[in-house]
C-alpha cells in the first residue's frame, strides 16, 4: 500500500499531524483498501460507486454515522492528495454525500463532582499520587488535550509568568494562563519529582512514570478513570470529558466564547459553539425543575 504510506508520510512531514491522527488515518484507509481488494479493485481506479459500496458495507457492519463520516474525511484527504500529485485524474469523493449524524452534546462533569475529586478523593503523598492529582489539576485548569499534556516538557512550564506553552493540532503553539492555585500544585509536584528522580533536565518530559519514563496516552486514561469513578456515575470518563468540563464551566461563569476558543486551541468558532448549546440545555433543565408552570 505504497500510496497510503506516502500519504501518511506527507501528513507527518508537511501537515505536521499528530501520531494519533496519522494512525487513525492508517486504520481507516487500510480498511478501505482491504474492501477494494475483495472487489478486485484498487485505490487508484476506484470510482464514487465503489466508495458508496464501502459506505453501505460500513453501515451493514453497524458502524455509526459519526464513524462513517470520520472514515470518509480520511478518504477525502487521501484522494485530494492523489489528485495533487497526479496519481489520479478524477476525485471519486466529489459525488459522495456524508450521512447525517445526530448532534451529540458534550458530556461533562459537574462542578460538585470536580470539587469532590480534588477535596475528598485520597491521592496519596507519594510520587505517583502527587503526579496523578497534578495531571488532573492541569487538565481541569487548562482544558488541554491528552496529547498536549503527554508532550509537555519542563521548558513548557513558566511558573513566574504563570503560563503553560502547548503545541496543539498541526503543531500550533499557544500560551495558556494558569492560576496561583495551579502554580502551587506544580511547584509541589516538581519538588516531589526531584526528590524521587535524578538527572531531570529542562527538556525532559514533565510527567513521567514511576520508572522514570515519559507518560503515555493509555496511562493517562487509566488515571482519569481510576479517580473519577470515585466521584461520578458517568459512563464515559476520559481526558476529553475534562476538556468539555473546562469549557462548559468557563462558559457557565460568563467567559467570552472567543476567549474559550483561544484557550482550547480551536481553529474555528464553530467547534467551540457546541458548548453554548450545552449551557442552554442546562438552563432548560434548571428552568423545568424550578418553574411552577413547567
Amino acid at each position: 500500500m505504497g500510496e497510503i504510506d506516502d500519504f501518511l508520510s506527507y501528513l507527518a512531514k508537511e501537515k505536521r499531524y499528530s501520531n494519533n491522527t496519522i494512525e487513525a488515518y492508517r486504520r481507516d484507509l487500510t480498511d478501505y483498501a482491504v474492501f477494494l481488494s475483495l472487489s478486485e479493485c484498487n485505490l487508484r481506479n476506484a470510482d464514487y460507486k465503489m466508495v458508496r459500496k464501502w459506505m453501505k458495507n460500513l453501515a451493514q457492519r453497524n458502524e455509526s454515522a459519526r464513524t462513517i463520516n470520520r472514515k470518509l474525511s480520511a478518504l477525502k484527504s487521501f484522494y485530494k492528495y492523489l489528485l495533487k500529485i497526479s496519481k489520479i485524474k478524477e476525485n471519486p469523493m466529489l459525488k459522495i454525500i456524508h450521512p447525517k449524524q445526530p448532534k451529540v452534546l458534550p458530556v461533562f462533569f459537574s462542578e460538585e463532582e470536580m470539587g469532590n475529586l480534588f477535596n475528598k478523593v485520597e491521592f496519596g503523598s507519594g510520587y505517583e499520587g502527587v503526579r496523578d492529582k497534578t495531571i488532573l489539576e492541569v487538565f481541569y485548569a487548562t482544558g488541554m488535550r491528552c496529547s498536549e499534556l503527554v508532550g509537555l516538557k519542563h521548558t513548557n512550564i513558566d511558573l513566574n509568568s504563570k503560563t503553560i506553552r502547548v503545541f496543539g493540532k498541526g503543531k500550533k503553539e499557544r500560551l495558556i494562563p494558569i492560576t496561583d492555585q495551579l502554580v502551587e500544585v506544580l511547584e509541589n509536584y516538581l519538588k516531589i519529582k526531584a526528590q524521587n528522580f535524578n538527572n531531570i533536565s529542562a527538556n525532559s518530559s514533565l510527567f513521567i512514570t514511576v520508572k522514570g519514563e515519559p507518560v503515555y496516552r493509555e496511562l493517562i486514561y487509566r488515571v482519569v478513570q481510576k479517580y473519577f469513578k470515585q466521584v461520578s456515575a458517568l459512563t464515559k470518563m476520559s481526558p476529553h470529558v475534562i476538556r468539555h468540563t473546562f469549557a462548559t464551566h468557563l462558559l457557565n461563569h460568563g467567559a467570552d466564547i472567543n476567549a474559550i476558543k483561544s484557550l482550547l486551541g480551536h481553529s474555528s468558532l464553530a467547534a467551540t459553539q457546541v458548548y453554548v448549546h450545552t449551557s442552554v440545555e442546562q438552563l432548560k433543565k434548571i428552568y423545568n425543575q424550578a418553574h411552577p408552570r413547567a
